[in-house]
């Protein structure tokens, strides 16, 4: 390169090196205020391991506030797996999810696939279902029951779903869990509470006993810090819990000694 191109080269380069120079903005500047606001709306987007998690997923409350507020959504979370781990059927998990079942039951479709018992029109009106909204399925086989969760999970037009099933692979979890995420359906699965030794893919699990006037709930699983406690949750209008309080508010009745008689014992005729 001469001598004169490497001027005309040099000059070139320190008038764009100028121009761009010139291009440059400069720093912003932020207030104390909108730093203080930026850092809190990026707290908001970190979970902290002794906190409930929050995410964009939608819920259905589940009608009782002890529940709601260990629940990670603060209430029954949609597009997930749900396991309600049962000492054995007819406890009162029927009537745990009553509220939501109830609300949901009124615009859109409600699927019971597989339950131990027949469905009875008069128990599910009692429990304020929307009854021509209610579907039944029964499955010959267990392959069966899991193929037919899976294509109404996925078709999207299901409020809720709840699956009965006793022995259900670590596979299959995980085809539900992933059918549930692809809709906004409210998905329980039940199973028994020996069940709760095995792995799952559920983010949320709870184990379900019968307690007195109500059920006892116990988060063994959820997003967020460990639960210790039970929690006890009164069912009102269950049967069992009406005769409890029933019996809590009967008028004690006191019996009095009979008060004792003298016997006079007439003479005998000589």
């Amino acid at each position: 390169m001469t001598t004169d191109a490497l001027a005309v080269y040099s000059n070139t380069v320190h008038t764009y090196s100028k121009k761009c120079t010139l291009m440059i903005a400069p720093p912003l500047t932020t207030s104390s205020e909108e730093q203080r606001i930026a850092e809190a709306t990026l707290r908001q987007h970190i979970w902290r391991a002794d906190e409930l998690s929050r995410s964009r997923t939608l819920s259905s409350p589940s009608g009782y506030e002890c529940l709601d507020a260990e629940l990670p959504e603060g209430g029954w979370p949609q597009s997930t797996l749900v396991e309600l781990l049962l000492q054995q059927p007819g406890i009162g998990e029927m009537h745990l999810l009553r509220p939501a079942l109830a609300n949901l039951s009124k615009s859109r479709y409600v699927a019971f696939i597989e339950p131990p018992h027949r469905p009875n029109s008069a128990a599910c009106k009692f429990l304020g279902l929307h009854c021509p909204n209610l579907l039944w399925i029964r499955a010959p086989t267990t392959a069966n029951a899991l193929w037919s969760t899976e294509q109404i999970l996925r078709n999207g037009g299901f409020g809720a779903v709840l699956l009965w099933q006793k022995n259900i692979r670590n596979e299959a979890l995980r085809r539900l869990n992933l059918a549930a995420q692809s809709t906004d359906t409210t998905f329980w699965l039940l199973r028994p509470l020996s069940a709760a030794a095995d792995a799952s893919p559920a983010p949320l699990r709870i184990a379900l006993r019968p307690s007195a006037g109500g059920i006892s709930a116990e988060v063994i699983k959820r997003r967020g810090p460990h639960h210790d406690q039970p929690l006890i949750i009164p069912l009102a209008k269950m049967p069992a819990r009406q005769r409890f309080l029933d019996e809590q508010n009967a008028v004690l009745v006191k019996r009095s000694s009979p008060t004792p008689t003298t016997r006079v014992r007439q003479a005998a005729l000589v």
